[in-house]
């Protein structure tokens, strides 16, 4: 029997189980998607949030500046990119300046550190393309940026190490309450566990409903983004934010820690979960929106859009912990933004929890530290020399949009819990990542997955089945 089955492996789960894996538990985590990070875990912001947005007392609220501070340590430790490259809120008009004072009230309130009102010439000091029509903003230094596939790939890369089993392509359709924990029915068997950890994203509303009596709604409320090319990533050096709205923080512009600039999300609650297309109104929507902050932006510089699901709660706050009527299901749903950052706190928050319901014992061993691929492109040349004389495939670009070798490709391929998709490799590596957006990599990363992995290039998927990106041969050979 399972002493912990974790439904969901994106940043929450993943997190929850790098937790776990301190103690000695045997802790599994299934989802229904090929990889970790499928989810909402895949298409967000990728912002650090500093923690003035939610309302005091809150767990959104305590869990953020938890999770703020945790994720600069969780960088160090695992070996993911992060920059506290800090945040402005922006006030258009002089009548809402009451606004920006309360949210400097609730940040200080929450515990938030640096925070500061400032006024439009500080405001282009630091941002010289920032609209003029800006009178004053809030000034957020301990915000930051941070790359979600990687965080998300590290703590799970961690918590594999330290002993919790990852079942990719598990789709749960069931759970029973049973005299000793829970039955857990999947498409690869059924899983007999004494605890429950509820990470599934927009879909925790169905698992929760089917164990309590007191039911929970998770809205899917879906947000557009628009990315453009590192070569105007310098537009602005802050995440850049609009006054909040009652749909969420609005559409912001920000260069991501990889130095592209990202610019969304618009917000609308939709029906179907897994619905991620993009529309002509809804991303001209957002390049409006964003030219309200910065006028002039680059829009011709656009490499590529996309569309994430929030987990959006009717009550508003993260629902946290045991369920009253469920003993030994807990529940990590709506988790929404400030989600990303608040992720780290959570895993602790509930790994404490089912630590204490298990009586758990600390493991002696736990390895708290993880290395990330070999970047050549933070290597001096004498690093990247020895580098290539050690792996000669090092030596071998791949990817020429973002100088991606084949010894990175490899190395994704071979980690722990390693890629076995083209979008599983262009997570971990960024193959395929810019401006041609996998237009020339693709054919080469697909024969270097088919050789890893020893299968037909044919069975290559660009991430779940039925995705494979060839479909037959020209022709046959004689």
């Amino acid at each position: 029997m399972l002493d912990v089955l974790i439904l969901g492996a994106g940043v929450t789960g993943c997190s929850i189980a790098r937790e776990l894996s301190r103690y000695d538990l045997n802790v599994l985590v299934v989802d229904k998607h090929s990889d970790v990070c499928e989810g909402t875990s895949k298409a967000n912001s990728g912002i650090v949030h500093a923690g003035y947005d939610a309302k005091p007392g809150t767990l959104k609220a305590k869990l953020n500046v938890e999770g703020n501070s945790l994720i600069k340590e969780l960088s160090e430790e695992l070996d993911f990119p992060f920059r506290e490259n800090g945040s402005l809120v922006l006030c258009f008009d002089e009548k809402d300046r009451d606004v920006i004072n309360k949210l400097y009230d609730q940040g200080v309130t929450n515990g938030v550190k640096g925070l500061q009102i400032i006024e439009k010439d500080r405001i282009k000091e630091l941002e010289p393309n920032v609209t003029d029509d800006a009178v004053c903003a809030l000034y957020a230094p301990s915000a930051g940026v941070v790359c979600p596939f990687l965080l998300t790939i590290a703590m799970a890369e961690n918590a594999s190490v330290n002993g919790v089993n990852f079942s990719l392509k598990t789709e749960c359709d069931l759970i029973e309450k049973t005299e000793s924990g829970y039955r857990v029915r999947t498409n690869k068997g059924t899983f007999e566990t004494k605890t429950v950890v509820n990470a599934a994203g927009v879909s925790s509303d169905v698992f929760h409903n089917m164990v309590s009596d007191k039911k929970i709604k998770i809205i899917p409320r879906k947000g557009e983004y628009l990315l453009m090319d590192r070569t105007v990533g310098g537009t602005v050096s802050h995440t850049i934010f609009q006054l909040p709205t009652k749909l969420g923080k609005g559409v912001l512009v920000t260069q991501t820690v990889h130095g592209n600039l990202l610019v969304g999300p618009n917000a609308n609650d939709i029906e179907d979960g897994e619905e991620v297309s993009t529309t002509a109104d809804g991303l001209s929507e957002v390049a409006a929106k964003a030219a309200l902050s910065i006028p002039g932006l680059p829009g011709r510089q656009t490499i590529t859009s996309f569309a994430g699901v929030r987990a959006h709660e009717e009550n508003g706050d993260f629902i946290l912990g045991e369920c009253e009527d469920a003993p030994g299901f807990y529940d990590a749903a709506g988790i929404e933004s400030p989600g990303l950052t608040c992720a780290p706190a959570i895993g602790v928050m509930l790994a404490c929890m089912i630590a204490d319901k298990l009586n758990a014992d600390l493991k002696n061993d736990f390895i708290n530290t993880r290395k990330g691929i070999p970047n050549p492109k933070e290597m001096t040349r004498e690093e990247y020399e020895a580098l290539i004389k050690e792996n000669p495939l090092y030596a071998n670009v791949i990817c020429r949009c973002e100088t991606i070798t084949e010894g990175e490709i490899v190395d994704s391929i071979r980690r722990p819990l390693g890629a076995s998709t083209l979008d599983g490799v262009k997570r971990r590596t960024r193959a395929g990542m810019g401006r041609c957006q996998a237009g020339f990599c693709s054919p080469k990363v697909a024969e270097i997955l088919a050789r890893e992995m020893g299968t037909d290039i044919g069975d290559i998927r660009k991430n779940d089945p039925g995705s494979e990106i060839l479909k037959g041969y020209i022709k046959e050979d004689l």
